[in-house]
């Protein structure tokens, strides 16, 4: 006969532990007392205090691990860890990405982050921050013809001025994003092969965007940022409006 700890762990429980465990976390987590490199409770307090079984516990926390949240430490004990926004990016991107509909939700998300960044970046903004600016703009023109290069560079561009910006919290959060960003840059960069008139535009907005961030002119920078975002806005009506009358 098992034990109450050592029952069969059923499906709807290990869902429910994983539940308990992960706000017990969040919980602590948010409100301070947690922080990277405590050491969490035994598994045999935490499964008492979360009234859930050890083995739930157990596998909760495993679960956590292999996204980076916590290290276990055999015959040491669970540790709080700092997360890896590489690891979390790639589950948040997976995740989102097997939705087709959220691209709009992505863009807003973008466009939040950027045009807030930019305004920070304005004020923040270093010579070397500018001269990395000053580069992608030139990768931009060079490879004005290419997809997959361009997509590069357009990211490396924006992605530039986020840093510029120098808010750990912005620059974290398009760091979890940055696979999809760059395909949507990449995506964009297809539609313009197919209407070369864009093409000067393209860079033309660019060229805007960084002048504005040299004179340290935010009003006009944000400005000249949701200018360019519109491109994006108007080609993925079109794109709607296409597959609508199919």
């Amino acid at each position: 006969m098992t034990t109450k700890l050592e029952r069969i762990v059923r499906p709807q429980e290990t869902k429910q532990g994983y539940e308990k465990v992960f706000l017990f976390l969040r919980e602590k987590l948010l409100g301070g007392a947690l922080r990277p490199g405590d050491l969490l409770l035994p598994e045999r307090e935490l499964a008492e205090q979360l009234e859930v079984s050890r083995p739930v516990v157990r596998e909760a926390l495993r679960a956590l691990a292999m996204v980076g949240v916590v290290d276990i430490r055999e015959r040491v004990g669970t540790f709080v860890k700092k997360p890896d926004v590489s690891v979390l990016g790639d589950i948040f991107a997976f995740t989102l990405a097997q939705d087709g509909g959220v691209i709009e939700d992505i863009m807003q998300a973008r466009v939040a982050i950027e045009c807030q960044a930019i305004r920070l970046a304005c004020q923040r903004i270093t010579p070397k921050d500018l001269e990395e600016v000053s580069q992608a703009l030139l990768r931009i023109k060079e490879t004005i013809d290419s997809p997959d290069e361009g997509g590069d560079a357009d990211f490396e561009f924006h992605s530039a001025i986020v840093r510029a910006s120098k808010s750990d919290t912005l620059i974290s959060m398009y760091t979890a994003m940055r696979p999809l960003f760059i395909r949507l840059h990449k995506e964009r960069r297809a539609v313009v092969q197919t209407d070369p008139a864009l093409k000067p535009q393209i860079i033309d907005d660019h060229r805007k965007i960084f002048r504005a961030l040299a004179e340290r002119d935010a009003e006009s920078a944000d400005e000249q940022l949701r200018i360019h975002f519109q491109i994006g806005d108007e080609r993925r009506y079109q794109a709607t409006y296409a597959t609508a009358l199919r």
